[in-house]
């Protein structure tokens, strides 16, 4: 059983490159599609959105010359490669899912419209959502946001390679503690870098709760929409 009707799941696009330097593992992205199925099969609707990190981040173009509109373009276009990556890895494990696109680009995917979207999902199908927002200046965490919020879903769960929100930096401060919950106002007020603050804005406004947790470890995903305690939850 599972204690969510409807996710939106953020995938960070430098996951994807496992024990890579650059591009996608595919024996990561074969264990990520697998995790999802596995609470397909529990009747959650997924809705998924993936960061272009791994391939092309938008405020790095800037600091090597590039124009920060067309540098965030670009950053867009990686989400699509992903997205991508990741229809095709669930085609090869028997999953049913569907690439939709912030800006048009058929064939590659078809345009993102919130009722189509939702119709998909409730005929159990993963929606994967790329291109970010569609728009400069607005990064993949304010896009799963906004998703999220769109889609109606019941919380916004982000896959990292952390175990959840911690006082500090874990992978560079030793003595940094971890957050079983913490509420949005907290997250203000210590600066902790969870997301971004427009992504944590929308979310605060629209109470949608937002889970952080370790996608590398896998079972963790299931485990979380069973309701066991994985990672850390942000709540008003």
């Amino acid at each position: 059983m599972s204690i969510y009707k409807r996710i939106l799941l953020k995938l960070s696009g430098e996951s994807l490159m496992g024990s890579k330097q650059y591009g996608i593992d595919e024996i990561k992205l074969d264990e990520y599609a697998r995790q999802i199925k596995e609470i397909s099969s529990l009747g959650v609707e997924i809705g998924i959105v993936i960061g272009g990190g791994n391939i092309f981040r938008g405020l790095k173009g800037v600091t090597k010359g590039f124009d920060r509109v067309k540098g965030d373009q670009m950053g867009m276009l990686a989400t699509v490669i992903n997205s991508l990556a990741l229809n095709s890895a669930f085609e090869t494990i028997g999953v049913k899912s569907m690439v939709m696109t912030a800006i048009r680009m058929e064939p590659v995917g078809i345009y993102y419209n919130k009722c189509h979207a939702i119709e998909l999902m409730q005929q159990g199908i993963v929606v994967i959502i790329a291109g970010g927002t569609g728009n400069p200046f607005f990064t993949t965490d304010t896009a799963s946001a906004l998703r999220g919020v769109e889609i109606e879903a019941d919380a916004l769960l982000k896959g990292t390679r952390v175990a959840g929100i911690y006082t500090a930096n874990p992978e560079k401060d030793a003595t940094a503690v971890k957050f079983e919950s913490i509420t949005f106002d907290e997250v203000y007020q210590r600066g902790l870098q969870v997301m971004d603050l427009t992504a944590i804005t929308l979310c605060k406004e629209n109470n949608l709760p937002l889970v952080v947790f370790d996608m590398d470890t896998p079972g963790n995903l299931k485990k979380i929409v069973a309701g066991e305690k994985i990672g850390t939850i942000v709540y008003n």
